[in-house]
């Protein structure tokens, strides 16, 4: 018989239809112990969430036909590539947790947290410099999305602003999932709060000034925004890391 974390929530250990109506089925201790994560991973993923929906919005009121078109392919790109990067963060939180969770304070455990989170961001950049390598194919490929010259000429002049984002990218997910996996809660929880209002200001400040003919927008300037974002994400995550890292050396002297 399985131990009860690894059948999850449900009491007995059997699923069906029922179970997911029924909270007699659940196994509250357990469910207890997810219940801080719960209004982290949930703002995580609405801080996410609301980038994306702010670009398509400001793609499809503000910007031409030939950009609305453009912003299509290379979103369609994008969704296919971010997934390849996006499992490194579930991972860091499978891995981290069991080096954290030592209660003995030494300084092997600070090395090994340290070293751990330091082969995370390896890792991640060489993610990072494999899907740049991907997105440098994007003019290439263009032509199987659509056959209209303009429509391709804005999917390249988006290029760069992508390309700064995936690049990042693996970095980012390596530094989320190390905050999880050490229960930094609360900053996380703060971070993504943060993006999730300031992301889609920015994004409808550009189109404000777009419609009001303030400046010249187009699907490489909403790119450009969007992977500005990410790289300061990467950035904050790192730089927090590095902190929780001095308190953790600190712990031990």
């Amino acid at each position: 018989k399985s131990p009860p974390k690894s059948r999850g929530f449900l009491a007995d250990g059997k699923l069906n239809l029922r179970d997911y109506l029924s909270l007699s089925k659940i196994d509250r201790p357990t469910a207890k112990e997810f219940l801080p994560f719960v209004i982290p991973v949930t703002t995580t993923s609405i801080g996410r969430i609301s980038g994306y929906i702010a670009m398509s919005h400001v793609a499809s009121s503000t910007l031409g036909t030939f950009d609305m078109a453009a912003h299509q392919i290379i979103f369609s790109i994008f969704c296919c590539l971010t997934p390849i990067v996006d499992a490194l963060s579930q991972v860091a939180q499978s891995f981290v947790p069991s080096i954290h969770g030592i209660k003995a304070m030494s300084q092997a455990r600070a090395n090994a947290l340290r070293d751990t989170v330091n082969n995370f961001r390896k890792v991640g950049t060489m993610f990072g410099i494999l899907l740049v390598s991907l997105v440098s194919m994007i003019p290439l490929i263009s032509r199987y999305f659509t056959s209209d010259p303009l429509v391709m000429q804005r999917v390249n002049g988006a290029i760069p602003g992508v390309a700064l984002f995936l690049i990042m990218h693996g970095l980012m997910c390596g530094g989320e999932g190390s905050l999880l996996g050490q229960k930094d809660l609360v900053f996380l929880r703060n971070s993504y709060a943060l993006f999730f209002f300031t992301v889609p200001a920015y994004m409808l400040r550009l189109k404000y000034r777009a419609l009001a003919g303030l400046q010249t927008v187009g699907i490489g300037t909403m790119w450009a925004a969007f992977a500005t974002y990410n790289v300061i994400r990467t950035a904050i995550f790192h730089v927090r890391l590095a902190q929780l890292q001095r308190r953790t050396n600190k712990e031990v002297q």
